[in-house]
């Protein structure tokens, strides 16, 4: 839950910014959580999006914020934890696929020419992921505020 206004301004910044983003992927959902499953204020902000096929459940994970929106399954990733790992863990592949000059066998991300530009933003922000999903003082903090 936000904790001010300007949190909860935000976290509806954020969602916006999530649902547009799977739209223009266009995948097919029933909708984005009304608050991040996980968040550290301003930086990043993780939501679950509802599966189309059994409503009711979190089909995927986005995040978003002071980094690339992206999205993954959530199955086997079931913990915002899990989730924060693999997005930095994907991230931080591709990353150095970019630093190589080589395409990622699996996912493409911005134009060749921009890939100097990108790949160091892109191992930045999966290395600040990484740290928030292995710091287990955070996690234990975290469950205890849900």
């Amino acid at each position: 839950m936000p904790s001010g206004p300007e949190e909860e301004s935000w976290f509806a910044a954020q969602r916006a910014l999530v649902e547009e983003y799977l739209e223009r992927q266009r995948l097919e959902h029933r909708g984005v959580a009304r608050f991040p499953s996980f968040h550290v204020y301003p930086h990043v902000s993780l939501w679950a999006v509802q599966s189309r096929l059994d409503p009711g459940t979190a089909g995927w994970w986005a995040i978003s914020g002071d980094m690339p929106t992206d999205y993954i399954a959530r199955h086997p990733y079931a913990a915002p934890r899990e989730a924060l790992q693999q997005f930095a863990n994907r991230w931080l592949e591709m990353s150095d696929c970019m630093i190589r000059g080589v395409p990622h066998p699996q996912i493409a991300i911005g134009p060749r020419e921009k890939w100097a530009e990108l790949a160091p933003v892109l191992r930045t922000r999966g290395d600040a992921l990484l740290f928030l999903a292995v710091d287990d003082a955070l996690w234990e903090e975290w469950s205890r505020s849900v």
